[in-house]
């Protein structure tokens, strides 16, 4: 039948919900590994869109934002939704952001069967995810001691695109450049539009860019009418920058830091002071120009030339509508419990 989905050799048919597994590559101990992957289908055809995480294994929020995304029981009206909680196993099992053979699986796309570890890795999933997919929302937060703002980067040229980024309702919006070997490049490559959803921190769960993930994720479907339209509430109207930059660290020392993430900076504005730990004070961070920041290190060491905040560049913007649409963002978290279960229903 054409509108069979086959997965690792699992057929799909419309209407059924599945978990499966894609196998790859065994661990050196004869562990099989494989990457755990659920599946939906609508009786009635649409769109087919994935969901991964962990595509950089240390990177868990995404792992968390799928997990709740299947606990909510979610139903379809049409397509297809491919949630793939961890691309990276290795990684995850590490918990390192790399492959075992020290490779970046984000710069191993397409990748080859007869290639690296990364490669067959980044290989296999493009075949049995994304080779079925019209759409994709990759989920990754910052590296190792630094955060991110929940932000989304994309390719904000393609109308359509840019559509479902705004759709995804968080403060700011990322023209990204595609970068050699990545994930999104090989699905555009494919003819699949992607959304790369950056919120948090490494080996950290953070609720605020997971419940702003999942409440994300839930609108992009609405939006493309793979579950029902959810009631709009405060609508956030995203600042879309088409520049950042990195402001690296000019001396080593000790940190004091003045602003904080998703603040709007002016040019000239002293970020941080370095000092040495006899209590001198060695050096200023100052702004180039004005932005927000939307990526910082978490810990108050620096050696010269270490990355300190990124500075996204807007142009001219209104600092109090920037505050509102940050706390509408932090309005929409509830309180989590410890017994608490994500049950939210699109509308």
């Amino acid at each position: 039948m054409a509108n069979l989905l086959e997965i690792a050799g699992i057929e799909i048919a419309p209407g059924e919900e599945r978990q499966l597994e894609i196998p790859v590559a065994k661990l050196y101990t004869d562990t099989q590994v494989s990457i755990p992957v659920h599946v939906y289908r609508a009786k009635k055809a649409g769109p087919t869109v994935f969901v991964s995480a962990a595509v950089h294994g240390d990177e868990l929020n995404g792992i968390e934002i799928i997990r709740r995304l299947i606990k909510s029981k979610l139903k379809l009206k049409s397509g297809t939704l491919i949630l793939v909680p961890m691309v990276n196993v290795y990684g995850v099992l590490n918990q390192s952001r790399y492959m075992p053979d020290r490779r970046d699986l984000n710069r191993s796309f397409p990748g080859s069967s007869k290639g690296s570890l990364a490669g067959r890795v980044a290989h296999r999933f493009l075949k049995e995810v994304v080779s079925h997919c019209d759409y994709g929302i990759d989920l990754h937060t910052g590296a190792i001691h630094r955060s991110n703002l929940p932000q989304i980067r994309a390719n904000l040229k393609d109308e359509e695109t840019k559509e479902l980024a705004t759709a995804f309702g968080v403060p700011v919006l990322l023209n990204a450049d595609i970068r050699d070997g990545s994930l999104r490049e090989s699905a555009v490559n494919k003819g699949c539009r992607v959304l790369l959803y950056e919120a948090g921190q490494a080996l950290r769960f953070d609720e605020l860019s997971i419940q702003t993930g999942v409440k994300g994720t839930l609108k992009v479907l609405a939006a493309l009418n793979v579950i029902s339209k959810r009631r709009a509430r405060n609508k956030i109207e995203p600042f879309i920058a088409n520049r950042s930059e990195w402001l690296r660290a000019s001396a080593s020392g000790f940190v004091q830091e003045f602003v904080s993430l998703g603040q709007m900076v002016e040019k000239g504005d002293v970020m941080a002071e370095i000092n040495s730990p006899l209590g001198a004070l060695i050096d200023q961070v100052v702004s180039a120009r004005s932005g927000i920041i939307i990526g910082k290190q978490n810990i108050p060491l620096v050696q010269e030339g270490d990355a300190m905040y990124h500075v996204a560049y807007f142009g001219d913007i209104d600092d109090d509508s920037l505050v509102e649409n940050i706390e509408l963002m932090h309005d929409a978290v509830s309180d989590i419990t410890p017994s608490a279960t994500f049950t939210e229903q699109p509308k």
